[in-house]
């Protein structure tokens, strides 16, 4: 019963650990498609650039189809050790195992890699600065993608131009710059901002936001938070399921010592019930006896008792309950 007990126990926890697969691996999905956006628009910007590898190599954890696959994987990988746990099946769970062994070690490889690669890229202030020169092609109607990318840049980390804003202005022939430098956006803000306030204006440029991205940005920390997460998950699974498998292995192995402890106790119990119901009828003759030896009023009428129980050689247990109350009259 203590082993069917920590069997229960273990599945149990085998079932919250693959609802936690399930959801962290959707999680990091969806974060990683979220993000994409944020990198594709970066890249454009920083494309042929040491930037541009500095960006790859920060938030690989994003655009690598590797962590992107082993995410996939790892959903499957859930429904499997699902199904293992629910059949008690010791093929599907050694899959299981298997899998969430192969699983981590990709990982750990992919973040040791990231890691080492990381610290070894240089970027320097130069890199940003050749950046000013594609603010020559914005709004022109076949680069739309460089627009977009500027546009959207300069609305999510709230900064506009290279280094200043006025970096519109000398690098192109606006008069001002493009609306999406508006603290306040809306049409024609730029112009209004560029004559009356230019408060309205975002006064920090994007070379630093760009650093500041390279850093590392809050949607970054939660999906490394989300791998190590998994990473822990694993570990704790894995060890489950060895725990569970070994129990289940010894089970099959050796069917029977629950099944004879359980049949020894059934029996024992009705043994037990068994004897009580025997000795019903008995208790009740030795009342009667006793309500009998209670009527006795002299020593002979229970010398007579005890000589006629020795004559007819009653060694019942009754008849011996018997013969201790009549010694005990007898003392008395």
């Amino acid at each position: 019963m203590a082993r069917e007990d920590s069997v229960k126990c273990l599945r149990c926890l085998l079932y919250a650990l693959n609802l936690l697969f399930w959801l962290m691996s959707i999680s990091v999905l969806g974060v990683s498609a979220w993000m994409r956006d944020y990198l594709n628009n970066v890249l454009t910007l920083t494309a042929e650039t040491r930037v541009e590898e500095a960006v790859i190599l920060t938030y690989f954890p994003v655009v690598h189809p590797v962590m992107i696959a082993v995410c996939c994987f790892l959903i499957i990988v859930g429904m499997l050790g699902y199904c293992g746990t629910v059949k008690r099946s010791l093929l599907l769970l050694v899959w299981y195992f298997g899998s969430l062994l192969v699983i981590f070690c990709v990982e750990l490889a992919c973040g040791v890699w990231t890691y080492e690669q990381e610290i070894t890229v240089p970027v320097q202030w130069s890199d940003m600065v050749t950046l000013k020169a594609r603010m020559t092609n914005y709004g022109l109607p076949r680069y739309q993608w460089l627009t977009h990318a500027w546009n959207f840049f300069q609305r999510e980390f709230k900064c506009c131009g290279v280094v200043y804003f006025t970096d519109w202005l000398e690098m192109t022939e606006m008069d001002w710059p493009p609306d999406s430098c508006c603290v306040r956006e809306f049409p024609g803000c730029s112009k209004q901002a560029h004559h009356e306030d230019l408060s309205d204006l975002y006064q920090e440029g994007c070379g630093k936001k760009m650093y500041t991205f390279l850093r590392g940005t809050k949607q970054l920390q939660v999906l490394r938070f989300l791998g190590i997460s998994i990473g822990v998950t694993q570990i704790l699974a894995m060890i489950l399921t060895i725990t569970l498998l070994w129990a289940l292995y010894y089970d099959r192995r050796d069917p029977g010592t629950d099944q004879m402890m359980s049949l020894k106790n059934d029996t024992s119990q009705h043994l037990s019930c068994h004897s009580v119901e025997l000795l019903k009828p008995s208790l009740t003759r030795i009342l009667e006896h006793t309500s009998m030896a209670n009527s006795f009023n002299t020593h002979f009428e229970m010398e007579e008792l005890k000589w006629l129980m020795n004559r007819n050689g009653d060694t019942s247990m009754e008849g011996q309950l018997i013969k201790d109350l009549s010694f005990s009259f007898l003392e008395l």
